[in-house]
């Protein structure tokens, strides 16, 4: 019995709905992240819905996040979370630590911001793509791949990693998952573009972008 309570007590702290999480508002749960960014000198993240938190800029930030206080119905704190967020950023350009991060080329084609909005934040993808602690890799779409595209995780060194789900939020500390994370991470890598050819499909993501914006009838 004190092995199953054990047991009941992990599964609990692992996963977390999102209501629980957004309880208490979105900058708490901006802030609550930042010790974890701290303490971590080896990050890597790949996401298939939107550009990950680090690169993000302010103006998607913010977007992102008032769709989901509405979504929600949550007081309205969105620029105390999105001055969060950007301070959480300056580890990107702290000493000693490493960033790889993988996105699925679909993310730089779907606006989940205003054109101009977007338009900056592709062009902070180039800028991110040259500071010498960032490995940005795109995965390009394309009818054959080897993987498949799966939910969005951050692994934190070697020690823990966080999945985003639709209804909840996961934390994975189990040696056995979190190198089954690395594993799916690895494979994933293996089919990204960098430098030059990442930087190649964000501009093509800009342009057909430009040209959608220049497409739509006027009122």
């Amino acid at each position: 019995m004190p092995d199953l309570i054990a047991a009941l007590r992990a599964v609990d702290s692992m996963y977390v709905e999102w209501r629980r999480l957004e309880r208490s508002g979105l900058r708490h749960q901006q802030e609550s992240r930042l010790p974890l960014y701290e303490r971590t000198t080896r990050f890597r993240a790949y996401s298939s819905w939107l550009v990950p938190g680090l690169l993000q800029t302010r103006a998607y930030t913010a977007a992102v996040l008032h769709s989901i206080r509405r979504q929600a119905q949550l007081p309205d704190d969105v620029e105390a979370a999105v001055a969060s967020r950007m301070e959480r950023q300056r580890v990107l350009y702290e000493g000693g630590r490493r960033f790889a991060l993988l996105v699925e080329e679909s993310v730089l084609r779907t606006s989940v911001c205003d054109a101009a909005a977007m338009v900056g934040q592709l062009d902070h993808l180039v800028t991110a793509s040259f500071l010498p602690s960032v490995s940005l890799g795109i995965v390009p779409m394309g009818p054959e791949r080897g993987r498949w595209p799966v939910e969005g995780f951050w692994i934190f060194d070697d020690e823990r990693v966080n999945v985003e789900l639709v209804s909840g939020y996961l934390t994975i500390s189990q040696p056995r998952e979190v190198t089954e994370y690395a594993r799916t991470f690895t494979e994933l890598s293996a089919m990204a573009v960098y430098g030059r050819r990442a930087r190649a499909l964000i501009g093509a993501a800009r342009s057909h972008l430009h040209e959608t914006d220049q497409a739509e009838p006027a009122d």
